[in-house]
C-alpha cells in the first residue's frame, strides 16, 4: 500500500493463510518498497522456491547436527516460510517470482506480457524464460526449446505453464470450480533413476486399504532422495512382477509421487520370490476383505492403530480442520500412547496436557500450542467437518456444496437421494456415499460426540438476506455483462439464493447471457435452459445489483 509491504500471507487452503510478513522481507525478489510510481493498492502473486545448491547445504548443515532433512526443496520453501524466526528465513536463502495480481486500485497492464514488465519496474522478481507466442506452433516450439534450458537452471522445474496473454480474454473463458479455462499446464517426461528392490511393506491407510509399497536403495531422483514407491494395489504388483532383489527404474509421478516404471529382469537374482498379498491386516491382525468389483485388500476393523492415524491425519491436515502441530510423528505417539482412538479423542487431548508435555520432543508450551490449536479448530464449520470425516468421494468442493445446501449436518443426515441429486455436481456416486456413511451407526455416534465437544456442524457461510428469490435455483452467467465484471453478477447472484455453476447442464434454471456468449448460449438452448438478460434477471430477482466496476 503506498508504495511499501503492508502484509504478506500463504495461499493456504485458498481461503485462509499465515501471515508471513517479517518472513516476506526476508526473501530475496520481494522489494522493501516499490519503485515509483505504483498503484495505490497492489497486491501481487507468486511462488517462493529455493535453489538447487542452498537446499543441498541446508540438508548438509542438518545432517551434521543429527536433524531429519528435508524430502525435497518445495518442503523446504513451505516449512521455512511459516518459521517464527525470520533471521532463520533469511539464513536459507528463498526466493521469490512473481507473476499475477489479485486486490488493485488505479491502472494496471492488460495482458500478461504487459503485467511481467510492470511488475519487473516496480523491482519484483519476474520469471526470466518467460516468452509471448503468437499461435499454437509457437507454444510447441517454446516447450521444446525449453526443455534443454531447464536441465541447467540452479533450481527444478517440470513444466511450463501456458496462458491466455488477454485479461479480457480470460474473464469471458471464466474457470470451472477446479481450474481456470484459460491456462494449462504442460509437464515434461519425468527423470529416471535405477535402484535396487531391498523389501516390500504393506501399508494400511486411513480407509483401511492395504498397499504394497516398495523400499528401495536410496537413489538421488529430481532433487530428492527416493527410498520408497508405490505399487498401488496388489494386482498391479503381480503385473508388473516387482520382487526383493530387483534392480528396477523409478520415476516421479508428476515429479512428486516416487513409482517403478520397469523391472530390469535380466539383472533378477536367481533366488527371487514372488511378493503373495497378505492374508491379514499387518496392523492389527483381521483377515482382509475384498469387496465386490475392487482390487483393494480392505482391513475392515475399525480400531485398527493405522486407520485411526489414517483418519485423524487426514481430519487435521490443512484442507479440512487445519490443527497445525498434529503432525505424523506426533499421531503416532498419541496413539501408541492411547491418547488417540477416535476424531473425537482429538477434543479431548487439551484436558490431557500434562501426559501431552511428557510425550518426547514435546513440553508445556507445546502442549499448551497444541491445545490452541485444538480449540480453534471447533469453529471452522461444516464445509470443512464434511471435507474432514473422510467420506468417499466428498472433497472439499462437493463439501462446500453439501453445506450450502443443507446448512446443518443433521439436515444432511436426513436428506433423501433426490434431494442430494437434485444438487448441481452431486450425481449418483456421491449420492450413494453420503447416505451410506450416515446409515452407518458408528459414524452417527462419533459425529454426536464431537458436537457434544463443542465442533461446529453448522455452515459458517455468511446468511444470506432474508429475500432470496433465487433461492434453489442453478445460474450460469456467460458473455460480457454491461455495469459489472463476471466476479461481481456470481456475487450479486449467490446473495439471492442462487448456486452459480460454471458449465450448463440439464440442472441449470437460467442462463444470464450477456455480449458474445459463446458456446454456453447454443447447449442451454438445446436442454430447453430458460435463457435472460441481465435486466430480465434483475425483474426476477425484484432488485437491482451493486454498483459495477
Amino acid at each position: 500500500r503506498n508504495g511499501g509491504l503492508e502484509y504478506a500471507a500463504t495461499r493456504g487452503d485458498g481461503r485462509t493463510g499465515d501471515v508471513i510478513t517479517e518472513n516476506a522481507l526476508r526473501v530475496k525478489g520481494v522489494p522493501r518498497r516499490l519503485r515509483p510510481p505504483f498503484p495505490p493498492v497492489l497486491e501481487v502473486r507468486g511462488e517462493v522456491y529455493i535453489e538447487r545448491k542452498d537446499f543441498a547445504r541446508i540438508n548438509s548443515e542438518r545432517e551434521q547436527e543429527g536433524k531429519e532433512v528435508f524430502a525435497n526443496p518445495r518442503n523446504l520453501a513451505a516449512g521455512t516460510l511459516k518459521l517464527l524466526d525470520p533471521s532463520a528465513v533469511a539464513a536459507r536463502s528463498l526466493r521469490m517470482v512473481c507473476y499475477a495480481l489479485g486486490r488493485h486500485e488505479g491502472d494496471v497492464p492488460r495482458t500478461q506480457w504487459e503485467l511481467l514488465a510492470f511488475l519487473k519496474r516496480l523491482g519484483f522478481a519476474v520469471p526470466p524464460h518467460a516468452e509471448r507466442c503468437g499461435s499454437m506452433n509457437e507454444v510447441l516450439a517454446f516447450i521444446r526449446r525449453f526443455d534443454a534450458v531447464r536441465r541447467g537452471l540452479p533450481f527444478d522445474v517440470d513444466g511450463v505453464v501456458v496462458k491466455v496473454d488477454r485479461f479480457d480474454q480470460r474473464e469471458k473463458l471464466g474457470q470451472t470450480s477446479k481450474a481456470p479455462r484459460w491456462m494449462i499446464a504442460y509437464k515434461y517426461e519425468p527423470e529416471r533413476a535405477e535402484t535396487r528392490v531391498v523389501g516390500i511393506e504393506h501399508s494400511v491407510g486411513r480407509t483401511g486399504v492395504v498397499t504394497p509399497v516398495a523400499e528401495l536403495e536410496p537413489v538421488p531422483l529430481s532433487g530428492s532422495t527416493v527410498k520408497r514407491a508405490s505399487l498401488h494395489n496388489y494386482e498391479e504388483l503381480a503385473r508388473k512382477d516387482v520382487r526383493v532383489g530387483d534392480r528396477v527404474l523409478v520415476e516421479k509421478a508428476g515429479e512428486i509421487i516416487p513409482q517403478i516404471v520397469e523391472v530390469l529382469r535380466d539383472e533378477r537374482p536367481p533366488d527371487a520370490r514372488p511378493v503373495r498379498p497378505p492374508e491379514n491386516c499387518p496392523v492389527c491382525g483381521t483377515p482382509l476383505v475384498k469387496r465386490e468389483g475392487e482390487v483393494a485388500l480392505r482391513c475392515p476393523n475399525r480400531a485398527c492403530p493405522a486407520k485411526v492415524e489414517g483418519r485423524i491425519l487426514h481430519f487435521v491436515s490443512r484442507d479440512c480442520m487445519d490443527i497445525d502441530g498434529l503432525g505424523p510423528a506426533l499421531v503416532r505417539k498419541l496413539v501408541q500412547a492411547g491418547l488417540l482412538r477416535s476424531l473425537a479423542d482429538i477434543y479431548r487431548l487439551p484436558n490431557r496436557a500434562a501426559e501431552i508435555a511428557a510425550l518426547e520432543g514435546m513440553g508445556e508450551k507445546s502442549a499448551a500450542n497444541l491445545a490452541e490449536a485444538i480449540e480453534r479448530s471447533k469453529g471452522r464449520g461444516l464445509e470443512r467437518l464434511l471435507a474432514a470425516l473422510g467420506i468417499p468421494n466428498v472433497g472439499s468442493h462437493t463439501a462446500e456444496l453439501l453445506a450450502a445446501r443443507f446448512r446443518d449436518i443433521r439436515a444432511l443426515m436426513k436428506a433423501k437421494r433426490e434431494e442430494l441429486e437434485s444438487i448441481d455436481e452431486v450425481g449418483p456416486v456421491v449420492a450413494e456415499s453420503v447416505l451410506s456413511y450416515f446409515a452407518d451407526e458408528a459414524n452417527e455416534r462419533e459425529i454426536e460426540e464431537l458436537e457434544a465437544l463443542g465442533v461446529s456442524v453448522r455452515s459458517t457461510a455468511r446468511t444470506a438476506p432474508a429475500s432470496r428469490p433465487l433461492e434453489g435455483k442453478t445460474v450460469v452467467v456467460t458473455g460480457r455483462l454491461e455495469g459489472m465484471s463476471r466476479k461481481e453478477a456470481e456475487e450479486w447472484l449467490k446473495s439471492l439464493g442462487a448456486r452459480v455453476s460454471s458449465s450448463v447442464s440439464s440442472k441449470t434454471d437460467y442462463l444470464l447471457a450477456g455480449e458474445e456468449p459463446g458456446s454456453k448460449l447454443e447447449k442451454a438452448r438445446k436442454l430447453g435452459v430458460k435463457t435472460v438478460t441481465l435486466d430480465e434477471m434483475k425483474r426476477i430477482a425484484g432488485e437491482g445489483p451493486p454498483e459495477g466496476r
